[in-house]
């Protein structure tokens, strides 16, 4: 990041363009961003280039009928911590509360424990650039010509 961002604060939100994996488009969201609170303006970007990533895990809940596969907050993971122990909890809400709706139930289930056990979705390059975007002065509209 070039370093203009600004501070992020106690509760981070991003709008950020992350990509759906179910229809390949891109979807705007606000996101809160967990992991980063009370940073300092460098810290982000020395990080960053230390190996740290941004990543989503999914969670999967049904009620009889009904199948709800949702992405988590993005979680800011710093260079050695490790992303599948950071998607546990949203692995076994899935295996709890994600196999009964018939039929979408096991499916998404057995989906969203194979992404989190890959350690989840790496959104890193989405959050860098929406963060860039956010930081990036207001580009001015053309002035208008004098009349000569």
């Amino acid at each position: 990041m070039d370093g203009r961002c600004q501070k992020p604060s106690a509760n981070s939100y991003l709008t950020a363009q992350l990509a759906s994996r179910s229809n390949r488009a891109f979807s705007s969201m606000a996101t809160k961003i967990r992991g980063i609170e009370g940073m300092k303006h460098g810290e982000l970007d020395f990080e960053i280039q230390r190996g740290a990533k941004f990543v989503l895990f999914q969670y999967c809940i049904s009620v009889v009928v009904l199948t709800f596969r949702r992405p988590s907050d993005i979680y800011f993971l710093r260079q050695g911590e490790n992303a599948v122990v950071k998607g546990l909890p949203f692995t076994l809400l899935s295996l709890l509360a994600g196999w009964w709706g018939i039929p979408w139930g096991p499916i998404y289930t057995i989906q969203s424990v194979y992404n989190n056990s890959r350690g989840g979705k790496d959104v890193t390059q989405a959050v860098v650039d929406s963060l860039r975007a956010q930081a990036a002065p207001p580009q001015a509209d053309s002035p208008i010509p004098p009349n000569s």
